[in-house]
């Protein structure tokens, strides 16, 4: 936001202009330029030397992974310095370091998490870790008073999540979930017009979220030299390191392609399905809650023990107490009302396309809706967005820098726009939306007590961890 040698009235137009580009009305665009103004002038006071952010980044990742995405993302806020970062594949440690090493940083490097939680000089951690450690790095993180920037979904499962929260709330430390799309003001518009009745009652949210990819088998590999699979393993089952070089992809159960296997992940449901079932949630009014009926149908997974094991395509109905449904699709379902994609204009007039396949949709009455994803907004009628909500109108947390807003928390004490217990709830959705894909039985659930009408299902809530790991809470 520094206007450099344009004029302020210049550099407006310019922004506003962006802001209209990326599908938002003109009304809603001046509220975020005007917020972004104020920030930007508080970004240029100077920074006092206790009010520096000391980090460590755990999970670094490879150069194009979420890890050092968010480590991007952390550098570029006011104040901050990395000093440390963590992985158990060498390789990312050595790249982590050189990043930070380019950036301006003196950084030390770790194998072992809790290491590096042991430096008393830091003060906030970035968790970008496969799923099934989230809860064990965010838990230790938290008891030795770090504020913690922790990548989506939340947990593994609802037990996890149960225990996170309950360690997030006992000590009080700031927490942001990674699901950015709370600070983007097109997700934030769409969920602010329909609690607001632009639309008129909701009867349906739609979020289309991918087929889950599939792989050959993939054979018994050797390790790389540079990875601990056994601490990359943790608390779930030691199995073999498999790997498969093909077409230009490598197919493995570590690193990436984790999340296709439900050891580790819930595919698709637990990767896209966290943001968006997340934005469903907000649009609803139901962060501090959530449905109380789920079923499933789905393509059936493959059986062999070395291939991608998530269902390649599934749909999931959820209802909530209200009577309005969630339907999380691989796709946009048959009938759908909304097109297949939206075509706008940008600020030189050129016209772009965005599709409708990944996103969430709001389905009202008189046949309204509002469709939002990352590449725009639009409706089944300009009006609804075009028109500006009335004075009094419900409005909702406004962030519009997912990372800067962690940092105002940790300077402020004001609790971020995706906290441990909003993640948590997000998430829930999609890990019981899992279990009822892969029971295959239509589900009651009780989002007070987090608990289904089946004893079978609710065994799936919680998985048993390989020793020594255990969820000490």
């Amino acid at each position: 936001m520094d206007k450099g040698n344009l004029s302020r009235r210049g550099f407006m137009q310019r922004s506003l202009a962006g802001l209209a580009a990326a599908g938002l009305p003109a009304w809603y665009a001046k509220e975020i330029f005007a917020a972004a103004e104020v920030k930007a002038a508080d970004d240029k006071k100077p920074v006092a030397a206790n009010d520096k952010i000391v980090m460590g980044a755990i999970g670094i990742g490879s150069p194009g992974g979420r890890g050092a995405a968010i480590y991007g993302d952390a550098k570029g806020q006011k104040g901050v310095e990395y000093i440390a970062a963590c992985d158990v594949d060498q390789r990312h440690v050595d790249n982590a370091l050189k990043m930070m090493k380019d950036g301006g940083f003196e950084a030390k490097g770790y194998h072992d998490f809790r290491e590096l939680l042991d430096n008393d000089k830091i003060n906030a951690v970035t968790i970008a870790v496969p799923d099934h450690w989230h809860a064990l790095v965010a838990i230790d993180a938290l008891r030795k008073k770090k504020d913690v920037y922790c990548e989506k979904p939340l947990t593994l499962t609802v037990a996890e999540g149960l225990a996170l929260t309950k360690v997030a709330k006992d000590t009080g430390r700031i927490f942001q979930v990674g699901s950015q799309q709370r600070s983007d003001g097109r997700f934030r518009m769409a969920c602010e017009l329909v609690r607001n009745g632009r639309i008129g009652k909701i009867k349906e949210v739609h979020t289309r979220i991918g087929a889950n990819p599939q792989s050959p088998e993939i054979p018994k590999a050797e390790m790389p030299k540079e990875l601990d699979w056994k601490f990359w393993l943790g608390p779930t089952p030691e199995v073999d390191y498999v790997e498969l070089k093909k077409d230009g992809h490598t197919f493995t159960r570590c690193h990436y392609e984790f999340r296709w296997w439900y050891d580790y992940s819930g595919g698709k449901m637990t990767d896209w399905g966290a943001h968006h079932n997340d934005i469903a949630q907000w649009g609803l009014g139901m962060d501090e809650s959530g449905p109380v009926a789920v079923e499933a149908e789905g393509e059936a997974p493959p059986k062999e023990p070395n291939r991608y094991n998530c269902h390649p395509t599934f749909k999931v109905t959820y209802t909530y107490a209200n009577g309005a449904k969630l339907i999380c699709a691989h796709t946009q379902l048959e009938g759908s009302p909304d097109p297949k994609e939206t075509a706008f204009k940008d600020k030189d007039g050129k016209e772009h396309k965005f599709g409708h396949d990944n996103g969430v949709l709001f389905l009202g009455e008189d046949g309204k809706w509002i469709f939002v994803n990352r590449s725009g907004i639009t409706a089944s009628d300009q009006k609804l967005l075009d028109e500006p909500l009335p004075a009094g109108a419900t409005r909702l947390y406004e962030s519009n820098n997912h990372m800067g807003n962690f940092m105002d928390g940790i300077r402020n004490g004001k609790p971020c726009i995706c906290t441990a217990e909003v993640g948590f709830h997000s998430v829930t959705v999609c890990h019981i939306g899992v279990i009822a894909l892969r029971t295959g039985k239509k589900l009651k659930w009780d989002p007070a007590a987090f608990k289904f009408d089946d004893d079978a299902a609710n065994k799936m809530l919680s998985r048993e961890m390989r020793s020594p790991w255990k969820l000490d809470v």
